[in-house]
């Protein structure tokens, strides 16, 4: 198994100066390999576009002498001996850059970072999720170092002292958890933030077993569901009657940062005070991301803690949700309003809950714990009852009902958190697409327990009106 333990880093002046060194060649390294990648693709393609049906070779106006393969991770790799032997001039800042002063497995990394960033633009991850361009790099900001270029100093009591290759001294962590026992050492990250320089050691221990997920069966007693609400002051809502709050950090900082960003640009560009502000932005920024974070592994902890093995979650568009509103024109050209002014503090406010980032961490939490998080089709979910199969909530605005048979208040984000486990649990009705109607249901398996849920009260004493009469 493998772990990151983040901790504080103190270097010393001198190992300043080195690694802003290292990070301005790495910086340089990185656009340097993405420039070369664009060259041969504007130097080896054809503008000619294939009729369907019909083959072509691929022609290329260009003398033979100046085509060139592909390149690749290797063959830009292979570049650095070379580099290596004399210094480096910047074009367009004159700037001399030393190859030799970076460890070579750190320069290796910069190369394999340009080839993931163009597998991804072109093949896609392995979901098949395709990144946009790859862009040049204004800063670089992570070091990664091997294990062969690090030696353990000295463990004090709450300090870890390392010596690193080509970098003068000891490197001093500060350890504010203890390292556990029995892992390995695979390689370090150096990175350098806003309020200063931090070193996340990843350690790995074969001993611990891989966790396979299939081996968990879901029930209902031993699975739970999980609704993402945007709504007012709730983050999400459990299938077991719960809300859980939300930290809308960005939201709680935007005028404290607009105040800062303001005073910051009507400064004077490359003034000292133009510099402290864009520091003190930026560690606003820092702050408004922690929270966030923070937030999110307190929210993992706390569903984790339920003790439950199978969490059903929405398997959310997130692109699309927060996509502009399509331009609408008159007869003359005029654009007319579309409601992008209302989608804008809409979009702002999926960015600040950041679901994507929860889920991923939700998803690591659940794994360490023996649980395993799955995500399942949303759609109608929010709007029919869970223990009579009804659509009602068909307006966003609905976000109760009362249902004068059961004399129970219903609210939408506990029922939506109910059917996607009915979802997960393969109960939910099927519903026809082009009519919404309802056309095979399932509602008398789980009436019970449903009911339960929504009254507070045990299973024995939900009773649905027919079994009352």
């Amino acid at each position: 198994m493998i772990l990151n333990y983040q901790y504080r880093c103190y270097p010393e002046t001198p190992q300043k100066s080195q690694l802003n060194s290292w990070l301005r060649v790495c910086q340089y390294w990185y656009n340097w390999q993405i420039g070369d990648r664009f060259r041969w693709w504007d130097s080896n393609r054809t503008n000619y576009v294939v009729p369907r049906g019909e083959f072509c070779y691929i022609s290329c106006s260009l003398p033979p002498l100046e085509l060139r393969d592909k390149p690749t991770f290797y063959s830009q790799k292979k570049l650095l001996p070379e580099k290596k032997k004399d210094l480096i001039i910047v074009k367009h800042s004159g700037e001399l850059l030393d190859f030799s002063i970076v460890p070579s497995q750190t320069l290796q990394d910069v190369s394999k970072r340009v080839e993931l960033a163009f597998n991804r633009y072109i093949k896609g991850d392995i979901n098949g999720s395709r990144s946009g361009k790859p862009r040049f790099k204004n800063r670089y900001r992570t070091l990664r170092i091997e294990a062969q270029a690090i030696k353990i100093k000295r463990i004090e009591k709450n300090w870890l002292y390392l010596s690193i290759s080509k970098l003068g001294g000891w490197l001093k962590i500060r350890l504010h958890r203890s390292l556990p026992q029995g892992f390995a050492l695979k390689n370090i990250l150096i990175t350098r933030k806003a309020d200063g320089w931090y070193c996340t050691i990843c350690l790995d221990d074969p001993s611990i077993p891989k966790f396979t997920p299939d081996k968990v069966i879901p029930t209902w007693d031993n699975s739970l569901g999980i609704d993402a609400v945007l709504f007012e002051d709730d983050y999400l809502a459990t299938s077991e009657g719960n809300k859980l709050p939300s930290v809308k950090s960005y939201r709680k900082n935007q005028d404290e940062l607009a105040k800062i960003s303001q005073r910051k640009n009507a400064k004077k560009k490359g003034s000292k005070a133009r510099r402290k502000l864009a520091k003190r932005e930026a560690r606003k920024h820092q702050q408004i991301a922690r929270a966030r974070i923070d937030h999110a592994f307190h929210t993992a902890h706390a569903l984790v803690r339920s003790n439950k093995k199978v969490f059903f979650v929405e398997n959310l568009n997130l692109q699309g949700l927060r996509k502009r509103n399509k331009t609408k024109k008159d007869h003359q050209g005029n654009y007319l309003p579309n409601g992008q002014s209302a989608k804008s503090g809409l979009n702002k406010s999926w960015a600040d809950a950041s679901f994507g980032q929860f889920f991923d961490i939700f998803s690591y939490i659940a794994e360490k714990a023996g649980a395993v998080v799955k995500k399942v089709n949303p759609a109608y979910t929010s709007q029919v009852l869970p223990y009579c199969d009804e659509l009602v909530f068909t307006d966003c605005s609905i976000r109760k009902y009362w249902d004068e048979n059961e004399r129970i208040w219903v609210d939408r984000d506990i029922c939506a958190a109910i059917n996607l486990k009915r979802v997960g649990l393969e109960l939910f009705p099927t519903i026809n697409r082009r009519s919404g109607k309802i056309v095979k249901t399932q509602t008398n398996s789980t009436t019970k327990e449903v009911l339960a849920v929504l009254k507070g009260i045990p299973e024995a004493y939900a009773l649905s009106s027919d079994e009352r009469r």
